[in-house]
C-alpha cells in the first residue's frame, strides 16, 4: 500500500490529471451556479454532467500533449504558465465546437453560452493554482524556516540570478537564505524578484553585507568580464565574506539553464581579467550538425571540450580517440549520460598506426577532425625529442595523408603560441605541423586549418592544478621567474573559438586566437594562494625555481614577419604567412624520419632546427 503514494512519474502525473479532472467538475457547477444566481433548474443537472464529461475529455488529452503532466513540480515557471493558458483554450474551443454541434443543444439552443467562458477562467485559475502550490509552499517555508540557512547575497539581477533565486526558493534543501540582489544596471536599481529586492549596486556589497548580515555571496554574471567579476570578489573579501560562489559562463553550461549544481567555489580563472568572448553559435551548428566528427586526442584536456562543445552542436556522429584508455573511458561515459541520443564512437589508437586510423576513416568517413592529440610537456619533450617528433609531426602527416585519402571536409590542427619562434623541441614539431597543414592544403580538396593560442586554464600538468596542490601540502608554491609571463584563457572559450575558426577557414590559414594580456605567473600564484585563505609569503611560501629547459620568460602569439588580418569575430585573426615549398619540407622530413629511427637526440634537434630555421634551442645540448 504505502507503494502506491511513492514519488514517481507515474504517481505525479495520475495526481495532476486527477486534479484537473476535479477543477474541471468545480469549475463547471460553479459557472452554471454564478449564472443562475445560486439556483440552478434541475432540468440543467443532466447538462451539467454532459458538459463536465465533454471538457474532460478535451482537457485532459490537450494538456498532457502540452506537457502539462511532465515538468518539475518545484520548478514550475512562466512558462508552464504559458502552455496552460493555451492548452486551456484549445480545449474550451473544442468545448465550444462540441456543445455547438451536439444534439442536445444545437447551435447553443437553450443552452447558457456564459458557463463556457466562465468554467474556461476558472480551469484556467484553479488548475494554475494547483501547479503554483507547492513554490508558494515552498516560499513560506523558508521564511519560516530560514534562521539555520546561510543569509545570501546574489550579484546580478539577469536571467542568471534569478533562475539562481528561483531554484532556491524551489528547493527544501538549499544551504541559502537569500536576503536581495546587486546590480550595476541602474534600470534595475529598487525592483523586486520573487519577492527579494534589488538593494544597490555592487559597490554597495559591504554596506550590505553589514546591514543585512550577509554571509555568503553567489555571482550570478556568467556573461560578465572578469573585472566586474573580480570588483564583486575584492569587495566581498573586503567585507570578510569567506563563502563565494560564482554560475560559469554561458559556454560551459549545456542547456543554458542555470542551477544551484552549477555554482561552484570561485576560481582563479574567473578573476585573470579576461573580458567575455562572443561566439557564433549559428555559424558553429551551421558547420558541425549533421556532419561525423572525430576528434584525436579526446581524453586530454582541450580533447575533452572539444567533445563536450561539439556534442551541443548534433553531429551525425561523433568519433573519440586517444591513447589513454581510460580518459577516453571516462569522457566516453560523460557524454553519452549528458547527450543520450547522441551516436558516439570511441577508439583507443595510435595516430601513428597507419592500418589502425586507416580503418576508422574507411569504416566511419568523418567530414570533419579536429586534431587535438600532442605531447605538449615542454620539459619532458626536452628529454625524449624522438617521442615529440613522432606524435607531433608525423602523426599530425600520417593522419592528414588518410584525411585526404578519405575526402575529409575539413581539417583543424590544434597549434600553440609555443609554435612561434620556438625555443622548445615541443614547439618546433608544433611549427612542423603547421606547415605540413599548409603544404597539405595546396594539392586537394580537405581544407586545413590550424589555430594557434596559448595555455588554457586548468589543462592537465598546467600550472594551475601543479600550484593548487603545493598550496593543499602548505607550500611553498614554486614559480620559475618573477618576470614569466603566459597567456591564458577558459578551455571552453578556446574550444569554442577553434570550432568557429573550422567554420569560417577556406583552408591554408593559421589563425590566433586573441588570448587577452598575459599574465604574470607570480601573480597567479599570489591570488591561489589568497583564494585558499591564506596569506601569501605570510602563512604560504613562494619561491623562484628558475626557468626549466625550453622556456620562455614570454610567449608570442606571432612571429616578427607575420602579422595579422582581422577576421569577422574580434577574438579570431589570421596569420599573414610565408609560402611553404612542398620540395624543401618533403626533403626535411625525410631527414628528421631518418635521425628519428636512429634515436640520436642530437641529430634529432639539428634536423628539427633545418626544419624550422627560427627554432632555437636553449637547453638541450647543455643538458646532458
Amino acid at each position: 500500500m504505502p507503494n502506491m503514494f511513492k514519488r514517481t512519474t507515474v504517481t505525479r502525473t495520475a495526481f495532476f490529471v486527477l486534479a484537473d479532472i476535479i477543477s474541471v467538475v468545480i469549475a463547471i457547477w460553479l459557472a452554471f451556479f454564478l449564472r443562475f444566481d445560486g439556483n440552478i433548474p434541475a432540468y440543467y443537472f443532466l447538462s451539467v454532467w454532459r458538459m463536465i464529461a465533454l471538457a474532460i475529455i478535451f482537457v485532459v488529452p490537450v494538456f498532457y500533449f502540452h506537457k502539462l503532466y511532465s515538468f518539475s513540480w518545484a520548478y514550475v515557471s512562466t512558462s508552464e504558465m504559458i502552455s496552460l493558458f493555451k492548452a486551456t483554450t484549445i480545449s474550451f474551443v473544442f468545448l465550444g465546437i462540441a456543445i455547438y454541434f451536439s444534439k442536445y443543444f444545437p447551435y447553443f439552443s437553450n443552452f447558457p453560452r456564459s458557463t463556457i467562458f466562465v468554467s474556461y477562467f476558472l480551469v484556467f485559475v484553479m488548475s494554475g493554482a494547483v501547479r503554483l502550490s507547492k513554490r508558494i509552499y515552498a516560499r513560506v517555508i523558508k521564511k519560516e524556516n530560514g534562521f539555520n540557512k546561510e543569509r545570501t547575497l546574489i550579484v546580478g539581477a539577469g536571467d542568471a540570478g534569478e533562475q539562481i533565486l528561483r531554484n532556491i526558493l524551489s528547493s527544501k534543501n538549499s544551504p541559502y537564505f537569500p536576503v536581495g540582489f546587486v546590480d550595476d544596471n541602474p534600470i534595475k536599481q529598487g525592483v523586486v524578484i520573487h519577492g527579494l529586492k534589488v538593494l544597490g549596486r555592487i559597490t554597495d556589497i559591504p554596506r550590505i553585507t553589514i546591514n543585512y548580515q550577509v554571509k555568503q555571496l553567489i555571482i550570478a554574471l556568467p556573461s560578465a568580464g572578469s573585472k566586474t567579476i573580480k570588483s564583486a570578489v575584492d569587495l566581498g573579501r573586503e567585507s570578510g565574506l569567506k563563502k563565494i560562489k560564482i554560475a560559469p559562463p554561458m559556454s560551459e553550461i549545456i542547456n543554458g539553464e542555470v542551477s544551484l549544481k552549477n555554482l561552484k567555489d570561485i576560481g582563479v580563472e574567473d578573476l585573470l581579467g579576461r573580458e567575455k568572448v562572443t561566439i557564433e553559435t549559428k555559424e558553429i551548428e551551421n558547420f558541425i550538425k549533421g556532419r561525423p566528427v572525430l576528434i584525436t586526442g579526446a581524453a586530454g584536456s582541450i580533447g575533452s571540450e572539444l567533445s563536450r562543445q561539439t556534442a551541443k552542436f548534433n553531429p551525425s556522429l561523433l568519433l573519440l580517440l586517444d591513447q589513454d584508455e581510460t580518459g577516453i573511458f571516462n569522457i566516453s561515459q560523460e557524454l553519452q549520460k549528458n547527450f543520450s541520443d547522441l551516436k558516439i564512437k570511441s577508439f583507443v589508437a595510435d595516430v601513428n598506426d597507419k592500418e589502425r586510423i586507416e580503418d576508422i576513416f574507411r569504416k566511419f568517413r568523418p567530414k570533419i577532425v579536429f586534431h587535438a592529440a600532442a605531447y605538449k610537456h615542454v620539459p619532458l619533450m626536452e628529454q625524449q625529442p624522438d617521442e615529440a617528433v613522432k606524435n607531433n609531426v608525423f602523426g599530425t602527416k600520417n593522419l592528414a595523408r588518410i584525411s585526404i585519402e578519405n575526402s575529409v571536409e575539413k581539417f583543424i590542427f590544434i597549434s600553440t603560441d609555443k609554435a612561434v619562434n620556438p625555443t622548445s623541441v615541443m614547439g618546433a614539431t608544433k611549427r612542423a605541423g603547421e606547415l605540413i597543414c599548409q603544404v597539405f592544403n595546396q594539392k586537394n580538396n580537405t581544407k586545413f586549418i590550424s589555430v594557434r593560442f596559448g595555455n588554457v586554464l586548468n589543462s592537465r600538468g598546467s600550472v594551475i592544478p601543479i600550484f593548487r596542490e603545493q598550496i593543499k601540502r602548505g607550500g611553498p608554491v614554486e614559480v620559475t621567474h618573477r618576470d614569466m609571463k603566459r597567456y591564458f584563457m577558459l578551455t571552453s572559450e578556446a574550444c569554442l573559438l577553434v570550432m568557429q575558426s573550422g567554420a569560417m577557414g577556406k583552408g591554408g590559414e593559421v589563425f590566433v586566437l586573441d588570448m587577452g594580456e598575459p599574465v604574470k605567473i607570480l601573480d597567479l600564484a599570489r591570488e591561489m594562494i589568497k583564494l585558499s585563505g591564506f596569506t601569501p609569503d605570510k602563512d604560504i611560501a613562494i619561491v623562484f625555481t628558475g626557468i626549466r629547459p625550453g622556456e620562455k620568460l614570454f610567449e608570442e602569439i606571432l612571429t616578427a614577419e607575420e602579422g595579422t588580418v582581422a577576421t569577422q569575430n574580434q577574438k579570431i585573426f589570421m596569420a599573414k604567412l610565408s609560402e611553404v615549398k612542398k620540395e624543401r619540407l618533403d626533403d626535411e622530413l625525410t631527414k628528421l624520419e631518418k635521425q628519428v629511427k636512429n634515436m640520436d637526440r642530437e641529430k634529432i634537434i639539428g634536423a628539427l632546427q633545418s626544419l624550422i630555421p627560427s627554432y632555437k634551442s636553449e637547453s638541450f645540448l647543455q643538458q646532458d
